[in-house]
């Protein structure tokens, strides 16, 4: 029985070290410190979900109190969006520079305070520019996260072990529906930011605990601290009982220093074209369904402020259902082939329910509801999918910039469901939203590239 011991830091001369970290990396099972770490990042992306979420639950609330119209609740929704574009690709390209733990301390360190702030917004103008602040820190904290947890793991089951750390954004999102649910109605819209403040304790053992990605250390030259994380990881596995192979050779690039213009040459200009598009046509109808629906019902349909938000919520639990199907089957079907089926059947349960005319709040339960837990499958692993596709030097500036386009999607979803039904109707705002999915359907079919089961280093030279 071979068991291949851990290479001591600075025992030799590493010629490829990019190389000989993912090789290492690649062969090691799920250890402790790795399933832990995920755990910990996982914990600071639930509140970031649910950040992202909480004004939908305060808005009913906020409207009456405030007195605001369509226009004025689309804005002050789309805000935060339109701050973690920025965070988004501010911090993708910081994490670049830094490591992407320090990034994800000061991520969660903005939108913490920014949560505090939100608690003494008196009006409109003051709570869209509290929320975009706020939107900068959310929007750097997953895709740096993201970069991190697929930069510690190896190929095999890497889809299933990613997204179901992904799921606790979606969980995030849950609970904001559940202190929405019990709290708003009782205590009134400040219960949905006080609540945010607990990822501030977050930051102890993010500080403390968690070890930088060697993947970005070895691709930035310091392979001592890479190798010895590493070897660390390897004793752990080791000690619990497994066998580790000889490590198979990977060849990566010579290229270290990161350059954003690589987004856009050789193999990564269709990758990074695609990608953005299926981040946009799937947020667009995510955020624009899920943000509106507790105003909707309370609005549209007249319905008691509680009833409202409990629709609202389940919602979200059927988000979160589908989400976890994919996450379990995601590795056997592959990343093309699962988003090109369900960017093609949410559009179904969409037109039937413009067909049908949207008239009660039962149809825009069951149908808006189905054609969202669909798209869910979508938007919650894209950030997998991003991660993928992008070399060590580029995955979290590529993952940020592609999760750039999750935002403008999302800052328009509310817009354009406020346009469309202060013009057209409610009808038009789902028929609408199926044409979109379909024209990112098609531009997944026409451009993806498969990723399951292949090494980041190989996948992405």
């Amino acid at each position: 029985m071979n068991i291949m011991q851990p290479i001591p830091a600075g025992s030799a001369t590493i010629a490829d070290p990019q190389g000989d970290i993912g090789a290492r990396l690649e062969r090691l099972p799920i250890t402790r410190e790795v399933f832990w770490a995920r755990n910990i990042i996982g914990a600071a992306t639930f509140f970031d979900g649910y950040t992202v979420i909480a004004i939908a639950y305060a808005m009913p609330v906020l409207v009456k109190e405030w007195g605001l119209n369509p226009s004025q609740t689309g804005m002050i929704l789309s805000m935060g969006y339109l701050g973690q574009l920025i965070g988004a690709i501010l911090f993708g390209w910081l994490a670049e520079k830094v490591g992407r733990l320090k990034v994800l301390l000061f991520t969660i360190l903005v939108f913490v305070s920014m949560d505090v702030a939100c608690l003494f917004a008196a009006g409109a103008g003051i709570m869209m520019a509290f929320r975009f602040v706020q939107g900068i820190g959310t929007g750097g904290e997953v895709p740096v996260a993201s970069a991190y947890v697929n930069e510690m793991i190896g190929s095999k089951g890497r889809g299933k072990f990613f997204l179901l750390y992904e799921v606790m954004f979606l969980l995030g999102l849950v609970g904001a529906g559940l202190i929405g649910y019990f709290m708003v109605p009782a205590f009134g819209w400040k219960a949905m930011f006080i609540v945010g403040l607990v990822p501030a304790l977050l930051m102890i053992p993010l500080r403390w605990f968690l070890k930088e990605s060697p993947r970005w250390l070895a691709a930035n030259g310091r392979y001592a601290e890479a190798n010895a994380i590493v070897t660390n990881l390897e004793r752990s596995a080791i000690a619990a009982g497994h066998v580790l192979p000889e490590p198979k050779n990977i060849t990566t690039s010579v290229k270290r220093t990161s350059d954003w213009k690589e987004l856009f040459q050789g193999i990564y200009l269709k990758r990074t074209l695609s990608i953005w598009a299926m981040w946009f046509t799937a947020y667009v109808v995510a955020n624009g369904t899920i943000t509106w629906l507790p105003t909707l019902y309370r609005q549209t349909f007249n319905l008691p402020l509680q009833t409202s938000i409990l629709y609202g919520f389940l919602t979200s639990v059927a988000g979160v259902i589908a989400a976890i199907i994919c996450a379990l089957l995601i590795d056997k079907v592959g990343r093309k082939r699962w988003y090109a089926g369900a960017l093609l059947l949410a559009p179904v349960p969409l037109a039937l329910l413009a067909w049908l005319g949207a008239t009660s709040p039962l149809q825009v339960l069951v149908l808006g509801g189905l054609a969202y837990a669909i798209v869910q499958t979508v938007t919650f692993s894209l950030y997998l999918y991003s991660a993928e596709i992008y070399p060590t030097r580029l995955r979290a500036i590529g993952t940020g910039a592609g999760s750039a386009w999750l935002r403008l999607g999302s800052s328009a979803g509310p817009l354009l469901v406020g346009f469309l039904m202060s013009n057209l109707g409610i009808q038009y705002v789902f028929a609408t939203f199926a044409t979109i999915l379909v024209v990112g359907a098609l531009i997944t079919i026409l451009f993806a590239v498969e990723t399951k089961d292949k090494v980041l280093e190989e996948l992405s030279p």
